[in-house]
Parts: C-alpha cells; structure tokens; sequence
C-alpha cells in the first residue's frame, strides 16, 4: 500500500459504536512534510454527552456479558490488526512522524496487548474467605469476586497512538466497562482505526465510543459523573489538574520522567552503548521512559563518552518513511523549538555540547550534553526530546541518591552484573520499575507499568489495568446453628 494512499480523506468518530461524521474539522498533518494528510471528525460538548448517556446504559449489558463473548471480541481485534499490519504501520508514521521501523514495533504491541487481555479476560478471578477467625464467626464463610466498575473515561496521548489507546481500551473490554476515549488531536486515526475493527464486533451497544474533541467538551472526560474511572496518559501539569477535578471517580494516571540509567565500572561496554542510544534517541526521545540522565563510573567514563557520541553522531535524521530513519521528527514545532532552547540555556549555563544541539524545522538533532547544571532543565525536566546528559561518578550508592534526586520515578536502568549492586537498587530507587541489564525504556505489555512522585498514580499492564477497571465484591454466607 502506497504513503499516499493509505489514509482515507476523511475519518468518522464513533460515538455508541457506530461511526458518525457531522464534520471533518480536525486536520490531521503528516508530521515530517506538514502537508493536510487527512480530516477527521470532531465531537462537541452534546455529543460527548450522548456517548457517556449511552456508555452508562451499556453499563449492565457490558458486565453481563460472559467471558468467552469478551474473549472473542478480543481474539477478533487480534486477527484483524495482523490483516492490517502495514496499513496501521504506514499509517502511525504519516500520523506521528514514527520512523517505520519503530511504527511496526508499536503495531506489534498493539496486538500483544489485545491478545494479552484476550487471555485475561477469562482470568478475572476471586477467592473463597474463611471467616472463622474468633468464635464469633462460628458458622460463617465468605468469599468475593471482581465486578466491573462501570462507565470509564479514557485519555490517550501523541507518542504512542495505538499501543496506549490499547492499553486503555483492551483492558476495559476484558472487564466488561464501557468507555469513551479522547485520543490525542495531533495523532487521533490510530484510535479510530482500532474503532473501525472494534465496530465489526457484536459488542453491546454504547460499549465504546472513540471522540476526537475540543476544548469545550474535553471537561466532561474528568467532570461528569456518570464516569466510575478516569485513566489519563499524559502531561503531569494537565494529569494532576484533571485528578484535582474528578471527584468521586477512581483515577489512573501515567504521566511524564526523567529517567536514570546507571552504567557501572562491570557493565559490557558496547552493549550499554547501543541499549543506551536505543533508550535515549527511538522515537526522537518522545516517550516518557526515554533515557535522559546517564551516570557512568568513572573508570570507563572516557571510553564510555566516546563511543556514546559516535554512535549518536551517526544516526541517520530524516523521512521517517525510509527504512534506514532512526531520528524523525518531534512534534509539535513549537516542543522542538522548546528543546532548542533548553539545550541552548544548559550550554550557556557551563554545559558542554558533546554533540548534536541545532534544530531544522521539528528535526532536532540527537544530543548528547556532559557537565549540565542539576537545576537546568534538561537534567531537572523532562526533555521528552532527542536529548540525553552524561556525567561521570565514584560510588554506588551515592548514584542511586543522584537517580532518586528528580520530581519524577517512572523506571530506571542499571548496567550491572553485581547481584548485590542489583537488589540494592531496587530496594532503594524511588521508581515504579528498575531494569536490570537495560535501559529505563525497555517495557513489555503485561507487566505493571506507572511510577511514583510526579510521574503518575496507579499502574497500567492488562492484568493490572482490570484491577482498576474491577472492584471487589464480598459475599457472606452464615450457616445457622442446627
């Protein structure tokens, strides 16, 4: 399938599972040429409205409807993103400027995380309880079960347009929630890609509706409360803001880093390199893991910075249409003219420039900086760009306080190979995840994926994400005395 034909000139939102297209008011641009690459369908306020009125009659349907009848809804969505493969590729590149070969990994993640909650959703378990534990609960038992909490509102971001509107929605089809979810306007056709096949399936009516919307109806996503659950993937000012206003509801949030990656005096040297660039530069540095800070000891420090630069200095910037692209764009400009500047203000600081630093357009160039400032944004922030700091040091454990000195605690990566280094640091990171032997930016699709501090509040991964999306429902049984 050609680039130039693989999005249609128009997409509909779904709104009570069906598509509608009252409008095409959201242009959609491909982020590397800035050309109009397709329009979509924008919600208003009393649409968004109908889909939560419709979500909250879905509600019992939804949490009647038997496992093996979600399993298939799943199991289907699985078969038809392979069919759609390249088309969900090609079509991720033009919408998020993802260089292709990162676009293919996400539609693969895309599908392990529908195939994942097609496997949970049949183990949504509970457990008998014994309740005889003083003589007073002679001749009573328990035991309880998980319940689907009811109407979800789902907000997903630019980066990661498929794989994390999917791990909103694949969970909350496993647990038998209807939803409403606001996809990022800068990147909305994946989400209703995943629309058009979940429209194909014999889901209850009012199980899900996908609404690219304006700011006149996105308080409805926090506010009304009709929603039982807010999951948001964001930025922390807008996450925390939008927990602020939820009321009642139960909120999930997966908001930004600054992540550390620790390369010790052991670690195979040309392996943490390569990790490393992978970490820091995929994807331009647009993910929330993306390895920023970078403290190696200081015996290997000067070979260490040496290949790092090397292998940075040559990645290949550009279409990320073309197979050899490793750097392609950061979106929006006005976040590449943001880095420019906070590379620029480092620089000025006493920062030295390893490599890297200009800006063409939203093609930043990878960078890497040494000698930066802890208070500089580029170390205190998160870049959420093609930019990573170096800095040498002494002692171990004296680096693992150097990790945990940020707002943020996302996940955070140790080249090691002392079991002892290892155990230490994960007893004492203040992150949501360490990776041995990896980088921060490393993640499958099951396991549980948050952090602490500014970086968010809950955990998604399939299994996880159900948790939330379920509550625990007791039931008591007393056997009368004979």
């Amino acid at each position: 399938m050609s680039d130039t034909t693989v999005l249609r000139p128009q997409y509909p939102y779904y709104l009570a599972n069906r598509p509608e297209q009252p409008n095409a008011d959201l242009e959609v641009t491909d982020k590397y040429s800035g050309a109009v690459a397709t329009r979509v369908a924008m919600a208003d306020a009393a649409a968004i409205d109908r889909a939560i009125g419709r979500a909250e009659a879905a509600r019992g349907p939804m949490a009647a409807l038997p496992a093996y009848r979600r399993q298939a809804v799943l199991d289907h969505c699985v078969r038809r993103f392979r069919e759609r493969f390249d088309e969900l590729a090609l079509a991720l590149t033009i919408e998020a400027g993802k260089p292709i070969r990162d676009a293919r990994g996400e539609v693969t993640r895309l599908i392990d995380t529908f195939r994942i909650a097609a496997e949970e959703s049949t183990r949504i378990a509970g457990e008998v309880l014994p309740l005889d534990i003083s003589a007073r609960a002679t001749g009573y038992s328990g035991m309880w079960k998980r319940v689907p909490v009811g109407p979800c509102s789902l907000i997903s971001p630019f980066n990661f347009p498929l794989n994390l509107a999917a791990h909103k929605m694949a969970p909350a089809i496993a647990a038998g929630c209807p939803f409403v979810l606001k996809p990022a306007s800068m990147t909305p056709v994946g989400a209703l890609l995943i629309g058009e096949v979940l429209a194909e399936t014999d889901l209850p009516e009012g199980a899900f509706s996908i609404l690219p919307c304006r700011r006149d109806g996105a308080a409805l996503f926090s506010e009304d409360p009709r929603f039982k659950l807010l999951s948001f993937t964001g930025s922390p000012e807008v996450g925390w803001d939008l927990k602020a206003r939820a009321g009642r509801m139960k909120v999930v949030l997966e908001l930004g880093g600054n992540a550390g990656c620790v390369v010790d005096a052991d670690a195979d040297l040309a392996d943490a390199v390569e990790r490393i660039v992978f970490g820091g530069f995929y994807q331009s540095g647009q993910s929330c893991i993306s390895v920023q800070r970078i403290f190696v000891h200081e015996s290997i420090y000067a070979d260490f910075r040496a290949r790092l630069v090397a292998r940075v200095s040559a990645l290949k910037m550009g279409d990320p249409k073309e197979e050899d692209t490793f750097i392609g764009p950061t979106i929006p400009e006005k976040e590449a003219r943001r880095i420019e500047g906070w590379i620029a203000a480092a620089v000025a600081a006493g920062a030295t420039l390893l490599c890297g630093g200009g800006r063409d357009g939203v093609m930043v160039q990878p960078t890497v900086l040494e000698g930066v400032a802890k208070d500089q944004k580029v170390c205190a922030d998160e870049v959420f760009g093609p930019v990573v700091v170096l800095a040498p040091f002494t002692h171990f454990d004296r680096v693992l306080d150097e990790v945990n000195d940020s707002a943020y605690g996302l996940q955070a990566g140790i080249f090691t190979r002392d079991i002892y280094k290892a155990h230490r640091a994960w007893e004492r990171l203040e992150v949501g995840g360490v990776v041995i032997g990896d980088v921060p930016s490393w993640r499958v699709d099951h396991m549980p994926y948050g952090g602490v501090k500014d970086s968010g509040l809950g955990r998604e991964g399939v299994r996880f994400a159900i948790e939330d999306m379920t509550e625990i429902r007791l039931l008591v049984l007393r056997t009368p005395p004979a």
